[in-house]
């Protein structure tokens, strides 16, 4: 299976009932990251049936679009509910094109699991993010009750109808610890992560309206195996000062004035 299938695979499943039940939690886990995040640019790299940068009110915001030959016009057609605001670009996302340390926010809506190279594409967010600027990553977790039937289908040779949509056949699913270990060799720091979608691995919408009920408990007990994983990370620079603290130490760093006072006391002191 080509990457360029598997675009078009993830597009199709996303309007299943799965499909939607996951688009559903994971808006809803960025509209409440994003919403208080200050900055001027900010951009979204891939999977358009998500609205990553809607609730942020950065001035300048991008929705690249990864246009690889095969991957169909629909992939690459503008949202047409996306605020005005928000302007498309097409772009590869392992060559992006802008200046270095001149982002403030990237969303990564499962754009590692379908890049031409993960390792690359991190690399280009971390290289156009500024210093303090945070990156957010929502990825499938295939430590889940959701990949757990995805590998068990494989198994059993059903690879017709999988659950999940399929990757190219040399890419396996980036697991959560192991981003944790690809931000940190870039100097990423880890804000915030969590789980999420614990209803069962079923294909009807009625059946999983019901078992709704079972995310709260989800996140209580079993956390780490929601099928879907979302991370917050912040780009660290060490050795950075911020200008504006420098002052302020400066301003309040004594004068010298106590030491010569002090010489001239002991000067009265000396007898003729």
């Amino acid at each position: 299976m080509t990457r360029e299938a598997s675009i078009i695979e993830l597009a199709a499943w996303l309007e299943t009932p799965p499909g939607r039940y996951l688009l559903a939690w994971e808006q809803a886990q960025l509209d409440g990251a994003v919403a208080d995040l200050f900055g001027f640019h900010a951009l979204q790299l891939g999977l358009p049936q998500l609205s990553g940068l809607d609730a942020n009110r950065m001035p300048h915001r991008w929705l690249a679009l990864d246009c690889a030959p095969g991957a169909g016009e629909e992939a690459c057609e503008d949202r047409p509910d996306a605020p005005k605001a928000i302007v498309a670009l097409h772009c590869e996302f392992d060559e992006l094109p802008f200046e270095a340390a001149s982002l403030d926010l990237v969303v990564l809506p499962h754009a590692l699991e379908l890049a031409r190279d993960p390792h690359q594409t991190l690399r280009e967010v971390e290289r156009v993010l500024r210093p303090e600027g945070r990156v957010v990553i929502l990825g499938m977790n295939p430590a889940s009750f959701w990949g757990l039937r995805q590998n068990l289908g494989r198994l059993r040779g059903k690879t017709r109808h999988p659950y999940l949509p399929r990757l190219s056949p040399t890419r396996e699913r980036i697991g959560y610890w192991r981003l944790r270990d690809w931000l940190r060799l870039l100097s990423f720091e880890v804000e915030g992560a969590r789980f999420g979608v614990y209803a069962p691995p079923l294909r009807s919408e009625k059946w999983l309206a019901r078992w709704r009920w079972i995310e709260r408990i989800g996140q209580r007990w079993w956390p780490v195996l929601g099928a879907v994983y979302f991370i917050v990370a912040v780009k660290r620079v060490h050795g950075m000062r911020l200008i504006g603290l420098a002052r302020q130490q400066k301003q309040l760093k004594p004068k010298a004035a106590p030491a010569v006072a002090l010489h001239q006391r002991r000067s009265h002191n000396k007898k003729p």
